[in-house]
């Protein structure tokens, strides 16, 4: 597998799965998420394994139910639909109305209006839309006239609902979420209070005045209620991250230091090129033994965001790297080695940016797409030795014209680097990837998600 489709499979899989890993976040019920953050015992890990679904049956659901034409909800997502709703009470200046057994009915019938990840500033903003809320319960209202009573319905139609969350840096290095910040409109609301008789025509101005009271009532309840528990669950999942953060640094900087290490590693830094053959008539070239140095200096370049629109994930990132270094072996020969010079090539380029917006559909049976990339190429400089009097052609040639031609050059390259790009892609089964680390993540929650990073 050459180093393109590396880059490219790693992108669209980090930039699919922590979409699908915010899902899965908010699917996990209670007993799994309140699993203690010390390193359990073996006794423990044998009662919880009873006891809990693996995250991969999770993943599974959750890329099924991506499938259908109009998702709605998260499948097994822990949200209490009906919610009970306390006791309600409206004083009116000809009486009192009292509401019990209330419920709150439709609130996991959503469906995603947007989300946006901005991981510079660790924050993620996300809106919900929902057909209706139903509002069912009991009411009495005692007036000086007479006494009514009976069940009741509110429906507030096309509810929007909006949060926005945010994690720090804690004093101890740990991931934080802070307090969330929601609220919930609607556009139209329908009510019907049985046993009302005449009085609901006589004092129809007075009934009209309840449905919004019932909004404003159960409004900062639901509010309280969400912030409270994803905001515990939230800080249940991100205090297993195993690795301290620093206020100095940026959670995202510290992230792309341990991608600096990992591209070491694993030998892309020096990394070599394959050698180069190309023959036209009498006339061959070679270049062996080439080396870069220099990729490890990856570098966040502006934000690097996601965003779900239209169960549509998109991944917009910039990165770039500092000065690239690199040596070339190269041969020239005429004439089936009649004559032929041989010499080394050393360049430098001042800085390599690349800005890439990549976008999959959740439907995982669907290839991700090239939407756009950006190219920009510092200066270049290359030494040349073994032409004799060649040698300063040859770096005039290559110092001075891409200088010159810099951003006519990179415009030419975008479009075949995005069609080659774009064939990468096309190759990636996203579906099979996933299934094929779910085992992972499966020993990853055995061990309560420790050294994951």
């Amino acid at each position: 597998m050459n180093k393109l489709t590396v880059i490219v499979h790693c992108l669209v899989v980090f930039g699919f799965v922590c979409v699908v890993a915010e899902d899965v976040q908010h699917a996990i019920p209670p007993e799994i998420t309140s699993l203690s953050q010390t390193k359990p015992t073996q006794e423990e890990k044998t009662a919880i394994a009873k006891t809990e679904m693996k995250i991969s049956d999770y993943v599974r659901s959750i890329l099924k139910h991506y499938k259908q034409k109009d998702p709605i909800g998260l499948p097994v997502a822990p949200i209490p639909d009906p919610m009970s709703i306390p006791p309600l009470s409206h004083s009116f200046t000809i009486g009192k109305m009292n509401m019990q057994n209330v419920l709150l009915n439709g609130l996991s019938k959503f469906r995603i209006h947007h989300i946006n990840v901005d991981l510079q500033a660790m924050q993620c903003e996300a809106a919900l839309t929902i057909e209706s809320l139903i509002v069912t319960g009991n009411y009495t209202l005692s007036t000086w006239l007479s006494r009514y009573n009976g069940p009741f319905t509110v429906k507030l139609k096309n509810v929007f609902v909006q949060a926005i969350s945010r994690l720090e840096v804690e004093q101890n290095g740990q991931l934080e979420a802070q307090e969330m910040k929601m609220d919930i409109t609607f556009k139209h609301i329908d009510m019907n209070f049985e046993g009302l008789g005449m009085f609901a025509s006589m004092f129809q101005g007075i009934i009209n005045s309840v449905g919004t009271f019932v909004f404003d009532s159960i409004k900062p309840f639901v509010l309280k209620e969400a912030n409270t528990n994803l905001r515990k669950d939230m800080n249940e999942q991100v205090h297993k991250i195993p690795q301290n953060f620093t206020n100095s640094i940026s959670p995202l900087d510290q992230i792309l230091i341990e991608v600096r290490k990992k591209i070491r590693t694993m030998n892309y830094d020096p990394y070599k090129i394959n050698d180069y053959n190309k023959t036209a008539g009498l006339l061959s070239v070679q270049m062996t033994n080439t080396w870069i140095t220099g990729l490890s200096s990856i570098h966040r370049v502006g934000n690097i965001t996601f965003g779900v629109r239209n169960n549509t994930v998109t991944v917009d990132i910039g990165v770039g790297t500092q000065k690239l270094e690199g040596s070339s072996a190269w041969e020239i020969s005429l004439g089936a080695g009649m004559l032929s010079r041989a010499g080394l090539l050393v360049f430098t380029v001042e800085y390599l940016k690349v800005q890439v917006v990549v976008s999959q559909s959740l439907d995982t049976r669907n290839s991700p797409e090239l939407e756009d990339i950006q190219l920009e190429l510092g200066n270049i400089q290359v030494r040349c030795n073994g032409a004799g009097t060649l040698d300063y052609v040859v770096e005039a040639a290559v110092n001075v014209l891409p200088n010159i031609l810099r951003y006519q050059i990179m415009d030419a390259l975008e479009s075949p680097i995005k069609m080659r790009v774009q064939e990468e892609l096309n190759a990636i089964n996203v579906e099979q990837l996933i299934e094929e680390n779910l085992a992972t993540l499966d020993e990853q929650q055995k061990n309560g998600f420790a050294g994951m990073l």
